[in-house]
This record gives structure tokens, sequence and C-alpha cells, in this order.
């Protein structure tokens, strides 16, 4: 216990303006903007002259998945602003940083919210968050995807997940029965173990059932944010997501990360911790190589351009060390 208390405290600089030395959890409210029906072509609604409702509304959908505006309203409105209520902590340890909202989840819910009003990519999908910490980006995604699992790891942690999912299910009418939390530690095998009565009770309604890891393995979509900060994290990350794409049905990997920089006595320079790390498993779609080459299975990595992704969340500043990319799994097709 000692240990713990010990232990370095880290803070987001998406919570700066919480208040000062606040240690409990803390609710925050992450506004963002939709077109009205006078800006749904063409416009950018998150641009800072246009106008916005200062109280956040229900979001409603049609049963296709498509977003419902209310045509009550004056048609000089260019944007309506929503909100997600996200509880969190100010700092954490390290190893609960899941606890914190960070940078690389706002981005891409930012992403998730311009997929689900510009394509119908997302439209039906089953998905699963992967490291989901406070749940921000499945919970984005629930209104379009027919399932989505939030996954991580540890009691403090799927508690507080399933907290922001009851609180968002409230407040932007989602139906709860699409968003699954379910622990999943990159230490061990997938599928999961299966629950069983040795599990503690608080634990046990995390665990899957077979159904779901059925389901699971059908998943088209993968979503990370912010897990690229350390080496042994990213070994574990590939490890876990090669056993989840060589599986079921073919997946795509949507992560967003933030290079952070350190002085590196090593290099004797500012280095980005685990970035060079994490590119290593990538690999443009023309190094795959044929389909004799013995470079299989192997992740195919792409670049979002972030420029053609508005900014809908209000509160933080994107900056430019926040990056998307589009991550494919690339096996030999048996004869």
């Amino acid at each position: 216990m000692e240990q713990e208390q010990d232990e370095d405290e880290v803070m987001s600089e998406v919570h700066l303006g919480c208040p000062p030395h606040f240690t409990g959890p803390f609710i925050s409210r992450f506004t963002f903007s939709l077109p009205s029906l006078e800006t749904r072509d063409g416009n950018n609604c998150c641009s800072s002259h246009i106008e916005v409702n200062s109280s956040p509304k229900e979001v409603t959908f049609d049963e296709d998945g498509d977003l419902v505006l209310d045509r009550r309203k004056n048609v000089t409105e260019k944007c309506e602003s929503y909100e997600f209520s996200i509880r969190h902590n100010v700092t954490s340890s390290l190893k609960n940083v899941g606890l914190q909202v960070w940078k690389a989840s706002l981005v891409l819910t930012d992403f998730v919210l311009h997929k689900c009003l510009t394509s119908s990519e997302f439209n039906g999908v089953t998905a699963i968050e992967l490291g989901a910490g406070t749940g921000l980006v499945g919970i984005a995604l629930a209104r379009s995807a027919r399932s989505v699992y939030i996954t991580d790891k540890g009691i403090g942690i799927l508690d507080n997940c399933l907290e922001n999912v009851n609180l968002c299910s409230r407040l932007l009418s989602l139906q709860e029965n699409r968003l699954h939390v379910r622990e999943l530690d990159w230490n061990e095998s997938w599928p999961p173990l299966l629950g069983s009565n040795d599990l503690f009770q608080t634990r046990l309604k995390y665990t899957w059932s077979p159904l779901e890891i059925e389901e699971a393995e059908r998943a088209t979509v993968l979503l990370a944010a912010d897990v690229i900060y350390s080496d042994d994290l990213t070994d574990l990350f590939f490890a876990i997501l090669d056993k989840l794409m060589s599986r079921g049905s073919e997946k795509v990997l949507y992560l967003a990360l933030e290079k952070r920089y350190n002085f590196s006595l090593d290099e004797l320079d500012v280095v980005a911790n685990g970035y060079s790390h994490f590119r290593r498993f990538l690999k443009d779609e023309s190094d795959c190589g044929s389909p004799d080459s013995a470079s299989f299975p192997c992740f195919v990595g792409k670049l979002v351009d972030l420029q053609e992704i508005p900014q809908y969340i209000r509160e933080y500043e994107r900056g430019k060390d926040v990056e998307i990319w589009k991550v494919t799994y690339c096996q030999k097709q048996q004869n």
C-alpha cells in the first residue's frame, strides 16, 4: 500500500482546467457540435465564428443510424451542441492512466464522429475498443454500431468505464445493450477465459460469455487510443492484435497516439518514447511482398490526414503531435 502511495502521479493536459489539488473522481463534460440543417453540406460546423446552441441536447438517430436533425430550430443556427459526460481522475499512477482522459482519445472521438456523419462505414458494425480507459471512443461509436465491446484491464478502470457508459447512455439515449464493458488482459491468451464461480463477483460481470466471444471474433472494427507509450506495452498490444485480427472476420484498426518527447541519454537527443518501436511493426502495402513472400503475416499502416478531420470536441488543443493510423492485417492466403 505504501509503495502505491509513493508511486509518481501523472496528469493529462486535458485536465488542466480541473480544480487544482482535486484527488477524487471528477466529471468533465466534453461538448461537440453537429451540423444543423443549413450547414450539413460542406461547411465546417466547428469553426469559431459559427454560432452554437448553449445548452446540450439529446442526440437522436433513425433506424439506419443516420442523424435526425431538429427542424423546428431557426435555420440561421449553424450548429447544435451536445456533450459526453465522462468521469475520470485528475491524476493517477502510471499503471492507472486509464482513469484519465488523454488527447489521443479525443482525436479518435473526433474521427469517429466525422465518420458517422459523413459515411456509412460504421453503420451496424461490431467493434472492439482496446485499452479503452474511460470508454469515450467506444461510447461515441455506439450510436452507429450494432455492438461495441469496451475493453481494458483492472476492476477500478472497468468500474469507471461502466459508470461512463451509464452516464452517457442516459444523456445520449444510447441503448445500453449495444455497449459491453469487458476485461481483456493483453498478457493473456485470446479467446479470454470464460467466467466461473471461482471469480469474485465484482470481476465476474466483466467476463466474456461464449456468445460474446463469437460476436467479438466477427468484429470488423478495432479502436485504440493512447496505448503507445512504452516498448513493452507496444509489444503486448501487437501480440493481442495479431490474435484478434487473425481470427474471424477481416478487421481494420484505427489507432490514435500522441508522440511524447523526452531527452534520451542513449541518443543524446530529444526522442518520442515508444514511437519508433511502434513504427517497426508497420509496413507499407507494397512491403508485404508477393503471395510467396516470407513477410506474412504483417500489419499494414496508413497515416490518416487529420487536416480532413474537423475538431468536433471543443475542450482540447489538438496540436501537432497526435496521429491516427489505419492498420490492416495481411496474411498469406491458404491454397
